[in-house]
């Protein structure tokens, strides 16, 4: 149906068949402010060749404009992957980019973060012809510097169904995919125990950000039921290494898939 085609994205399509497939998926968080675009494309590259499934491209407030725009030309010249846009500000739109998550922050204390900031980037993301992926994003502690700039009422860890109800009431307001975010470079993911909470509320794809560098970790957080882990900081710690790099990531996407098995047989 014509509907159903314009209302799940061909982006969204295929990250919920690859899902399917693998149960737990890795993508890539390229913040282009944090390397050149050059190396962002090698990056690209061998994690591609790692079996990472998309490529997520934002996180910081500098990432818009020209650098923006040349980190997802040579991410693409480099990959056949999906570019998705992660968005630190309203700027952070490029047509080049494949998809977007167009994302409200559920638990900020300022509606800009909620509503002010989609309202403002609606049409010119509608002009640039990116595909939107509706999203919900859930700040839990320690938040860092996103929830400091998005003035948000973190999560506090030891509160598990405080995540779950949110994100639960994030797919009921129409997000396709929820976010449960630590922060970007945080000393350890989401806890365990929200994840698996979350999960077990929701039908939407559940994505964990920040705090992800361990194998173990990855393993960890999809058997608890995410669907989707971003990794950023470290590979970009790896970035000067590029075969090290790319070693790392395999190791991790397999630890995602042997969690998310591991999951299913539970």
């Amino acid at each position: 149906m014509k509907i159903f085609e314009k209302h799940f994205g061909k982006v969204y399509r295929q990250v919920l068949d690859r899902i399917e497939e693998r149960k737990g998926l890795i993508f890539l968080v390229i913040d282009p402010p944090n390397q050149e675009p050059e190396k962002a494309g090698s990056l690209a590259k061998i994690a591609e060749e790692a079996g990472v499934s998309a490529i997520s491209v934002g996180g910081s407030v500098g990432a818009q404009g020209t650098l923006l725009d040349d980190t997802i030309k040579k991410i693409k010249d480099n990959t056949n992957i999906p570019v998705i846009l992660f968005p630190g500000n309203i700027a952070t739109i490029s047509p080049k980019a494949d998809a977007i998550y167009f994302m409200s922050m559920l638990n900020s204390l300022d509606p800009y973060y909620i509503s002010g900031a989609q309202i403002a980037s609606s049409y010119p993301v509608k002009r640039a012809g990116i595909e939107v992926i509706p999203t919900s994003y859930i700040l839990v502690e320690p938040g860092r510097a996103a929830g400091w700039i998005g003035r948000a009422k973190l999560i506090p860890r030891e509160l598990p169904y405080l995540a779950a109800v949110t994100t639960l009431a994030g797919q009921y307001m129409g997000a396709h995919i929820a976010i449960l975010e630590a922060g970007g470079g945080a000393h350890e993911p989401v806890p365990i125990d929200m994840i698996f909470e979350a999960k077990s509320m929701v039908d939407i794809p559940i994505v964990v950000a920040g705090g992800i560098k361990t194998c173990e970790q990855a393993k960890n957080c999809t058997k608890a039921g995410a669907d989707i882990l971003h990794v950023g900081a470290a590979i970009e710690k790896l970035s000067n290494d590029l075969e090290k790099a790319k070693k790392h990531l395999a190791k991790m996407v397999k630890s995602a898939e042997d969690g998310a098995k591991s999951r299913k047989k539970n």
